[in-house]
């Protein structure tokens, strides 16, 4: 054999006999037969797909194994508080006073109109910015710096660019809106805050902040409250953008696109940075008066490691509710920060209180119920994960923006094109609407009209 036969030569060389090279050949070739012939060592404990927490709703214990049988869902009767037929949706509705709790919505929803607001999501660059609606007018913000105003009857009636002098188009992304009496306010991904005449889209003022990204501004009194940086919370005087005071939390770089809206409430500020921390100020100084955290994430399933404020907080009857990625939500009193409870479920977008009631939409992707009094789960509704099929590419996650309630129903609009309804007692699915492009946005209602704005950037109103 040429094996051997090389292996002689080469023992020959080496002064080595063959009958000593052909027994060193049989102990190598023994030795290597004998490590194939052990046994493969099998770990105990059930078999999963490494994708199967992205493609199950199901919940998983501490060992990452199925544990559905501690879900225990259930229809539960809720007292809804009256439909109300709000005019306007001006600003984030976590302060209790631009919340409309029960907006008036027809139960089958149908497509008005569609306009362009300028550039849609792209691989850098996303749509944050809820529509808001104020004097007749819907104003958007697009994956840029472009603000389109909208009459409700679908009518351009402006667009105006809040580019900062000397920043370059495109090097930045998010935002978010905010409308009082004839102003609007726009923060942008470049940390600048711009008052526009909400009639002609005319600047008023621009102040640069320190810091990239902005998040949803507040106005409530004299002053505008605002994230940038997702480290810092700033607070300007509304009629000419001058700086009064700033808070500042710990620095945290892995963040979400984007910040909640500081909401107010009892003469506090509240601030939800980037680290997960929430802190409140008195509204008058900025000094500091308690300070909370999101912190936490899911054992066994965390999807995401981020810490960041994610389930945008709410006040409501003296407890501010919100929520992180990672699989936490907590229930704090607005007047001292003291913990009433916490439950193991992530919060991506909206944290909405109703009655005794809390719906979240879950980073498990499940439209949860929760009881208002200590947390515990009543129900939850799967949603659409991902995009299986896609054999050449990476698979799609699915976004959910929301829930809102309104006429009866809980909302929630998503990637997928869909804005689907649901009956808040049982959770049960009734009734489903086309988003072509699929969500970018939560939806709002105003005027009997529920606004939404699709990846593509066009704002679509429904009725």
């Amino acid at each position: 054999m040429r094996y051997s036969r090389m292996g002689t030569i080469g023992a020959n060389r080496l002064g080595l006999s063959p009958a000593r090279t052909t027994l060193g050949l049989c102990l190598i070739s023994a030795t290597l037969l004998a490590a194939c012939a052990q046994r493969e060592i099998i770990l105990p404990g059930k078999r999963e797909p490494v994708t199967s927490v992205l493609s199950s709703s199901t919940p998983v214990d501490e060992e990452g194994t199925a544990a559905a049988e501690a879900v225990t869902d259930e229809a539960r009767a809720i007292s809804l508080p009256a439909q109300v037929a709000n005019a306007d949706a001006a600003q984030g509705f976590g302060t209790p006073d631009f919340r409309t709790d029960h907006p008036r919505l027809n139960a089958t929803l149908t497509p008005v109109f569609s306009v362009n607001i300028g550039e849609g999501d792209r691989r850098k660059h996303r749509i944050v910015a809820d529509p808001v609606v104020s004097g007749g007018r819907v104003f958007t913000l697009d994956s840029e710096t472009q603000v389109t105003a909208v009459s409700t009857s679908g009518a351009v009636l402006w667009q105006t660019d809040v580019l900062p002098d000397g920043a370059k188009s495109g090097d930045a992304t998010g935002g978010g809106l905010a409308a009082d009496g004839d102003v609007l306010y726009v923060a942008t991904g470049f940390g600048a805050l711009t008052a526009l005449d909400a009639a002609t889209g005319a600047e008023i003022w621009a102040q640069k902040l320190e810091g990239t990204g902005s998040g949803r501004p507040t106005v409530f009194g004299d002053l505008v409250y605002v994230m940038a940086g997702d480290d810092t919370g700033w607070a300007l005087d509304k009629s000419n953008g001058r700086i009064e005071w700033q808070v500042t939390g710990s620095e945290n770089l892995t963040n979400v696109l984007g910040a909640p809206a500081p909401i107010v409430t009892d003469g506090l500020a509240v601030f939800s940075f980037g680290s997960g921390e929430m802190r409140a100020v008195f509204r008058q100084g900025g000094l500091r008066r308690w300070d909370a955290s999101v912190l936490g994430e899911r054992e066994g399933r965390a999807l995401a490691k981020f810490g960041d404020v994610t389930g945008r907080p709410i006040a409501r009857d003296g407890v501010i509710y919100a929520g992180n990625q990672s699989g936490r939500t907590v229930a704090v009193a607005a007047g001292s920060g003291n913990r009433i409870w916490t439950a193991d479920e992530g919060a991506i977008d909206t944290v909405l209180p109703v009655a005794d009631s809390v719906f979240l939409v879950s980073d498990r992707n499940e439209l949860l119920r929760l009881d208002a009094a200590d947390g515990s789960r009543i129900w939850g509704m799967p949603l659409p994960n991902f995009v299986k099929d896609r054999p050449t590419q990476q698979s799609e996650v699915f976004a959910h923006h929301g829930p809102i309630l309104a006429g009866g129903r809980l909302h929630v609009a998503s990637s997928d094109g869909v804005l689907r309804s649901y009956d808040p007692a049982s959770g049960a699915l009734v009734g489903t609407t086309e988003i072509p492009s699929g969500a970018t946005t939560a939806p709002v209602v105003a005027g009997q009209t529920l606004y939404v704005v699709s990846r593509k950037g066009q704002l679509i109103a429904y009725r």
